[in-house]
This record gives C-alpha cells, sequence and structure tokens, in this order.
C-alpha cells in the first residue's frame, strides 16, 4: 500500500480560465498544454492501518492550506477505493510553487497516480485524469504525454484530457525565467472565481474554440511562427480578463514586464522567441531548439532573473520503479 510517482508542470497554449463548476473543476472552455521536462513533482504516498492520521509533507514543510487539499484528494481516492486507511504522503518539487508555474498541475497528477495505486486501484489515463481534475484543474493535462488538449466536457465523466502529440513530436523548446520565488497573492482557485466578471470574459468565450482550432493546425504542421504568435497573444488576452476582473488580478512585477519587452526587441532583431505565462509573475519564453543557446544568452545576464529552467516537451505522470 505504498507507491511513488511523478509528473510534469505544464505550459497552457490556450489557457483554462473560469470555472462552471468549483467544485469538481469544470472548466467554461477547453484548453492545450505541454508537459515540461524540467518542472516536476515527486510524490510518495503509503496507507497503513497504523497511521492514526494522514500526514502531509510538500518540501518537507507541513502547511494547513496545502494538507487540507491533498487530504480531500486523498478521500476521493478511498471513496473509489473503498477504503479508509490514513496516509502518510511526501511530496517534493525541483521549482517554486505557488509563482505562476503550475505546481498544483504537477503535484495533483502525481499525488493522483501514487495514491491510486497504493489504495490497489487500477485507473486508466482517462480516469486518473478525470481524478487529478477534481484536484487542480490543470493537473488532468499532466496524466498524458507530450502535447495535450483537455476537453471541457459537459459532466464530470467527460472532462478530461488526452495526448494530441507524443512529447517526441516537436523539438521545441520553452525556457522557465523566475523574475520572482514569492508566492502570489490571489491563487488561481480565487482568480478563477473572478473570471466572469471581466467585461472582457465572454467575448473570449464566444472565440475560444477556433483559437484552439488554430493552435492545434499549428501544431500539426509544427508551424513555430503561427504557434509562438498565437500562444502570445492568448497568455496576453488572459491577464487582459484578469487586469479587468473585479477586483483586478496583477501578478505582473517589473522583471516580467521587463522581459516581456525585451522579447519582443529580440524578434525584432530578428530571433523567432515568443513569450507566455500563466496566472503568476514567471515567464516561459518560447523557441525553437536551434535558438535555444541564443534565447538563454538574451537573459542569462540580467540581475533580476533568479533561475532558468530549459524545458523541452515531456512524457506526462507515471510511476517510478519499484513500486
Amino acid at each position: 500500500m505504498k507507491a511513488t510517482a511523478t509528473a510534469p508542470s505544464n505550459i497552457a497554449f490556450i489557457k483554462y480560465w473560469g470555472c462552471r463548476d468549483q467544485e469538481l473543476h469544470l472548466p467554461e472552455n477547453s484548453s492545450l498544454s505541454m508537459n515540461l521536462s524540467g518542472l516536476f513533482t515527486t510524490t510518495a504516498v503509503e496507507f497503513s492501518p497504523s497511521f492514526k492520521e494522514d500526514h502531509v509533507e510538500i518540501d518537507g514543510i507541513r502547511d494547513k492550506t496545502e494538507e487540507g487539499r491533498t487530504i480531500k484528494h486523498l478521500d476521493r481516492v478511498r471513496k473509489m477505493a473503498g477504503i479508509d486507511t490514513k496516509a502518510r504522503v511526501i511530496s517534493n518539487n525541483n521549482f517554486p510553487l505557488g509563482t505562476g508555474l503550475s505546481s498544483s498541475a504537477s503535484g495533483f497528477a502525481a499525488l493522483s497516480v501514487a495514491a491510486a495505486k497504493a489504495a490497489g486501484l487500477d485507473l486508466s489515463e482517462r480516469e486518473l485524469s478525470i481524478l487529478a481534475r477534481q484536484g487542480s484543474g490543470s493537473a488532468c493535462r499532466s496524466i498524458p504525454d507530450g502535447f495535450v488538449e483537455w476537453s471541457k466536457g459537459e459532466d464530470s465523466g467527460s472532462s478530461y484530457a488526452a495526448s494530441l502529440y507524443p512529447a517526441d513530436w516537436w523539438d521545441i523548446i520553452d525556457i522557465v525565467a523566475v523574475v520572482s520565488d514569492e508566492k502570489k497573492g490571489v491563487s488561481s482557485l480565487g482568480g478563477h472565481k473572478l473570471a466572469g466578471s471581466s467585461p472582457f470574459f465572454q467575448p473570449r468565450l464566444s472565440r475560444i474554440e477556433d483559437k484552439l482550432n488554430l493552435v492545434k493546425k499549428s501544431l500539426s504542421e509544427r508551424s513555430f511562427l503561427d504557434l509562438g504568435e498565437l500562444v502570445e497573444e492568448e497568455a496576453l488576452e488572459l491577464h487582459a480578463i484578469m487586469l479587468t476582473s473585479s477586483p483586478s488580478l496583477i501578478y505582473w512585477t517589473p522583471g516580467t514586464l521587463s522581459l516581456m519587452k525585451l522579447v519582443k526587441k529580440a524578434r525584432g532583431d530578428g530571433l523567432p522567441i515568443y513569450f507566455t505565462l500563466n496566472t503568476g509573475q514567471n515567464i516561459h519564453l518560447i523557441c525553437k531548439k536551434e535558438d535555444c543557446d541564443k534565447a538563454v544568452g538574451l537573459i542569462k545576464d540580467l540581475d533580476f532573473i533568479k533561475q532558468i529552467i530549459v524545458n523541452s516537451p515531456a512524457k506526462g505522470a507515471r510511476l517510478l520503479e519499484g513500486n
């Protein structure tokens, strides 16, 4: 009754923002992402009759808020497995939490895979994606491999993620530039509740299927310039919704804005590079593999960059050997 799993974070090319069901994390729109090789969570779960209570440790710390979310997810697994045994969860991340790098995606994907195995469940990829989604919406996209689409579905059973292309489909690069490792003031969960208050939210939803199809077309054709333009535009649109919600959400720091401007200038000077970001301050730079060294060189000497993480497309969540 013990298992260990690892799962990648992901970067959304078309974002998930706004829920039509907060409890089940059913999204207002479908989304599309790429799993990241350099950002991941490793989680060990053990169920034992000797445990008197659940114990949750994340990066060596017991945090009441995170522990509460984790135990709630363990309860889902226990209900599915028909057990009431308490658990010990030890989880570690190789990147900063709560800074807009989708740590909840990798975290709940790894937790879902490890807890299901430890509880004796034999779940399909689709079932694991549905389970992970209930812990954190974007976690469902970290279950399958490579380039992933999360279909919004009609209900909980039809809202899950599936791989569009494997990790080796396209050797594009995602470079994470950490401008701040401070946790954001408003969580993504809180932000989702505010999405509908923006006057631009409904116009966004009316266009989202067309945007999804354009991104899928750029992936199928491996058209980098088309993908880059769509992804950058989508990131700015997402933050326009946040900036105009009530109350407004401003995640950017001066470093965030400086990097945006730097990327646009570099592109004007001939380097094909684009930016995107999730619900936080840290930037993802998207480039072709052949331009990776130039892209890293563009930012490596900036004094406000705390960390640079180079990612290629990655496989999804998986059990580690020895389970």
